[in-house]
């Protein structure tokens, strides 16, 4: 399963400087073992790369829409679009990177880096305008265009569209125009690299993250820590004999292989780390054959008795990495592209858990927890007594994915539907086998 790629763009102005940085960042985050795409967006139309003379380019001339060149070790796509392509349907073409960085695409809704640079005029430009903007009390999220058609018009009073006290009135010194107007930091800034005093001293008081254009190596840790999809620990839970199955959910049939095979193929190209908790793991040593490249962890529950609370404990403590995905075994639409949204949502975010919501509840075995935290609240509930995983959500910062951010992940949808019977084991297969 392609799993979705987070991204972050990083913009500038013409000579900014932006490609050496670019290039300077994506060297060291490979350095340190990141499998790193990228984006390069031309503000102009058209690029060289289709050349004259050159197959892909007689393809193209023949007609083609699109064509794909390729040989040992690389290759290369050149598509006919109408229009412009937007830039989150590029990074989603790109999947199963650690990060993709994305040069331009300005309004790509993406979050963004600044880049500006000392001695480049359009650089200085901005800063001094986004300076004055900082000192007026203005947000990044006030419409600096619509404020530089105003000046253009005459108009001496306008206003930032989210607050109703951060007017600006001094046009004599503040005459905002389109060139900058629409490149200035937005409220998608998430760090700005500059050797320009009062842009940092602007960011600064934005409580904008501020690099200079030579602190590659801060740069990266700070991409790393923020935004790159981080070390995950994928746990399923298998438990142990199903009384309405007649034999443990892991084994039954689903599709003509155990269901626990559908389970392991569909998130472990997620996983760092692959889990198995399990009472009974003599009667799944079969995954070690059958998924001999995976190095599948068996793993033994804590405790003899059921319940939800004690099998989370039993994840969250087998599990290596900081942030840990539990989902249960009969969950046979399982999907790794909405595990990686909520881990994707932890490491924004700093909750505790990213647990998806319906009109039922919440689902706590399709979810993604912080394991310190969680672990050490889990631990605590059991000692006086509780069994339901419900009760860790009243004790921990929840993020709750809603049913639109889950489609928005997992557009299938399917994700929680799972099957107690054999009836409904059935009737699952035969749905699935139709789609």
């Amino acid at each position: 399963m392609d799993i979705l790629s987070p991204a972050i763009s990083i913009v500038g102005r013409h000579n900014s400087g932006k490609t050496t940085l670019i290039e300077k960042l994506i060297a060291e985050l490979v350095l340190r073992g990141l499998d790193v795409g990228s984006v390069k967006h031309h503000g102009h139309v058209g690029f060289d790369i289709d050349i004259p003379g050159k197959d892909s380019y007689r393809h193209r001339a023949a007609g083609a829409s699109e064509t794909v060149i390729a040989a040992p070790g690389k290759i290369a796509r050149v598509k006919t679009t109408d229009g412009e392509t937007e830039c989150l349907d590029i990074v989603r073409s790109m999947p199963n990177h650690d990060i993709v960085i994305v040069e331009g695409y300005r309004k790509s809704a993406l979050p963004t880096i600044e880049v500006m640079r000392a001695d480049n005029p359009a650089d200085e430009r901005v800063a001094e305008a986004f300076a004055e903007c900082v000192r007026k009390g203005l947000p990044l999220s006030a419409d600096f265009v619509q404020m530089a058609r105003n000046a253009k018009l005459g108009i001496t009073h306008f206003q930032a569209p989210l607050s109703s006290d951060t007017a600006l009135h001094d046009t004599a010194q503040y005459d905002p125009s389109e060139d900058f107007a629409t490149k200035m930091p937005t409220a998608a800034t998430v760090a700005v690299v500059t050797d320009i005093e009062q842009a940092r001293t602007a960011a600064e008081s934005c409580g904008i993250p501020v690099f200079d254009l030579s602190d590659i190596t801060e740069l990266a840790d700070f991409v790393q820590a923020s935004f790159v999809r981080p070390k995950l620990s994928i746990v399923i839970q298998a438990g142990g004999e199903s009384r309405r199955m007649g034999q443990s959910k892991a084994t039954v049939p689903f599709l003509g292989r155990p269901l626990i095979c559908r389970l392991v193929e569909r998130l472990s190209p997620l996983a760092d780390e692959l889990i198995i908790t399990t009472n009974e793991p003599e009667n799944l040593h079969f995954l070690a054959n059958d998924f001999p490249e995976l190095n599948i962890h068996l793993v033994r529950d804590v405790f003899d008795t059921r319940g939800a609370l004690l099998g989370l404990y039993t994840a969250l403590h087998a599990a290596t990495n900081p942030l840990v995905g539990v989902v249960a075994c009969d969950m046979a639409c399982a999907s790794a592209r909405l595990i990686c949204a909520e881990a994707l949502d932890l490491i924004q975010s700093g909750a505790d858990a990213a647990v998806p919501r319906n009109q039922y509840g919440y689902e706590p075995f399709h979810s993604v927890y912080r394991r310190d935290t969680c672990l050490a609240s889990v631990a605590e509930l059991i000692d006086y007594g509780h069994t339901r995983a419900s009760d860790l959500f009243g004790v921990i910062n929840v993020n709750e994915f809603t049913m639109d951010r889950v489609r928005e992940a997992e557009p299938e949808g399917w994700c929680f539907v799972n099957a107690n019977t054999p009836d409904e084991l059935h009737l699952l297969e035969k749905v699935l086998l139709k789609a």
